[in-house]
Order: C-alpha cells, then sequence, then structure tokens
C-alpha cells in the first residue's frame, strides 16, 4: 500500500477519535468553540474517507474510457476538501454570531479542556506525521490534508485557550468571539487549497520558475535552431510537457530523433521528484 493511503487511513482514525471526544463534550457543555472543533473534526473523517477514496483510483492504469489515468481526481478531492472547510466555516461563524446575540452558558469546563489538550497532542502528531509524508511525497491530497490538520492545530489551542480563560475569569462571551475567529481562519486556509486544485482542473500552465527551467534547456541545446508552442500542465504529481523543435531541412529523421529522445530524457531529470510526460514534436522546418 502507497504510504499516502496509509496517511490518510491513519488521519481518517484520528478524526474519529477526536470528534467523538470533542462533539461528545460540546454538546453536554455547550461550548460553541468545542462544538466547532467537534464538526471541524467530524468534516476531516469524512475529508479523509474520500482522500482514501481518490487516491485509490488514481493510481489505476490508464484504460480505454480514461486514456490518461485518473490523477485528476486528486486535484478534484482538493477541492471537494477546501470547499469542505468553507462551509463548515460559515456555519461556525452562524453559529458564534447567534450565540454572542443570545448568549448562553458553558458547563464542564475541565473535562471540556481536558479533551482539548488530548486533541492538541493528538493533532499535533499527526501534523507531523503528514507534513513528513507531503515532503516525502509531493502528494497534493496529503499537502492539503496536512494543511487542514494545521489549522485544527491553531483553532485547538485557541479554544483551549479560551475555555482556561473562561474557567478563571467567568467571561463567557470569549467562547463565541473565538468560535468567530476561527471560522475566519478556516475561509483564510481554504482558499489556497481550492486555488491550486482548480488551477490544476482547468490545466493552468506550471509556475513561472518552471517553465523558465525548461526554456534553459531548450535554449542551450546546440543541435536545434529554434522551439515553439511550448506548452506545460500538472495533474497530481504528473507533469506534462509539449513543444516543438526545428531542425535543419537536411536533418535526416534518424538524427533528429535522437535529439528529441535526448530533450525529452533531459526533461525528465528537471523535475525529479515528480513523473514528467515529455511530447517533443520533430519540426523540418519553422511551422509556427
Amino acid at each position: 500500500m502507497r504510504i499516502e493511503k496509509k496517511a490518510t487511513l491513519i488521519s481518517s482514525s484520528v478524526a474519529l477519535v477526536l470528534v467523538t471526544l470533542k462533539l461528545t463534550v460540546g454538546i453536554l457543555g455547550g461550548s460553541v468553540a468545542v462544538l466547532a472543533s467537534a464538526i471541524d473534526s467530524l468534516l476531516d473523517l469524512v475529508v479523509s474517507a474520500f482522500n482514501y477514496f481518490a487516491l485509490h483510483n488514481s493510481d489505476k492504469e490508464p484504460d480505454e474510457k480514461f486514456n490518461f489515468g485518473r490523477r485528476k481526481l486528486e486535484p478534484l478531492a482538493a477541492v471537494i476538501e477546501g470547499t469542505i472547510i468553507s462551509m463548515s466555516a460559515l456555519f461556525i461563524l452562524y453559529e458564534a454570531i447567534s450565540k454572542l446575540v443570545h448568549g448562553s452558558g458553558i458547563s464542564h469546563i475541565q473535562v471540556s479542556l481536558g479533551v482539548m489538550v488530548a486533541s492538541l497532542i493528538i493533532t499535533a502528531a499527526l501534523v507531523l506525521f503528514l507534513t513528513s509524508v507531503a515532503k516525502k511525497t509531493g502528494n497534493m491530497v496529503i499537502k492539503a490534508d496536512a494543511l487542514h490538520y494545521q489549522t485544527d492545530l491553531f483553532s485547538n489551542g485557541a479554544v483551549l485557550a479560551s475555555l482556561a480563560i473562561i474557567a478563571l475569569t467567568d467571561y463567557t462571551f470569549i467562547d463565541p468571539i473565538l468560535g468567530m475567529g476561527i471560522s475566519f481562519y478556516m475561509l483564510y486556509s481554504a482558499y489556497p487549497i481550492v486555488k491550486e486544485g482548480i488551477m490544476m482542473l482547468l490545466d493552468a500552465a506550471l509556475d513561472p520558475k518552471s517553465v523558465a527551467k525548461i526554456t534553459a534547456l531548450l535554449d542551450k541545446e546546440d543541435n536545434i535552431n529554434s522551439y515553439h508552442d511550448l506548452l506545460t500542465r500538472q495533474s497530481a504529481t504528473d507533469i506534462y510537457i509539449s513543444v516543438h523543435i526545428v531542425f535543419n531541412v537536411s536533418t535526416s529523421l534518424f538524427d533528429a530523433h535522437k535529439v528529441g529522445d535526448k530533450i525529452e530524457l533531459s526533461l525528465i531529470s528537471l523535475f525529479p521528484d515528480n513523473t514528467v510526460h515529455p511530447l517533443v514534436h520533430l519540426d523540418p522546418y519553422d511551422d509556427s
């Protein structure tokens, strides 16, 4: 089993434990901040399960129906995850405003504190694990999951701090205010996840730095006259590069093919952490 799949199974299991603890305490204690954290963990569970499904199916080999495979399931999963984060943030914001307007007390403060301390420790360990997997694999889904749980880490710390303040001062208005702050932070964190996923689904070109690496390689190639129609895109960890290279009319197909193969291997070596699919067109003259 790929380490990415193992990571999603572990994050799903952790989310299940956290949602059980937080939801119980949030309902019994009446804290919007804890309940907000519980809802976020519930969505973490759903998202992590979907991420496993996406990773499992994106690994399938290309077939007659999906000639280029199913790698775009990964950015699709990232977009769905970011959207779910945004929706839960809006719900938390509504609940916080409602409680701020109507007001209500919080009970079982000590139990809530204990649960949030445990949640903070568990989430911190999970973030370290997912971040490590994301760095090793460069997988977009795991990156999104790591970022998602990182926001949970900050929100758990904030909830813990608010509960401690309420326990010491009885200033219960801090709870809904913190809930609002968490919701805004969740919206802020979801934006780059959704943006990156959408750009990948729309076949956006590689970033300028990556394109510059490709053009620098082509500019140094002495065996071609010029090049044109350079096209790039990325799907999950797969990079697709297409370019037309121009030879002299007198160049034989054999020699041109050798140069094309050399350039393809060089393009692959530019991105060692990705699976590169180069497509080099051989032109006997500049038809651009």
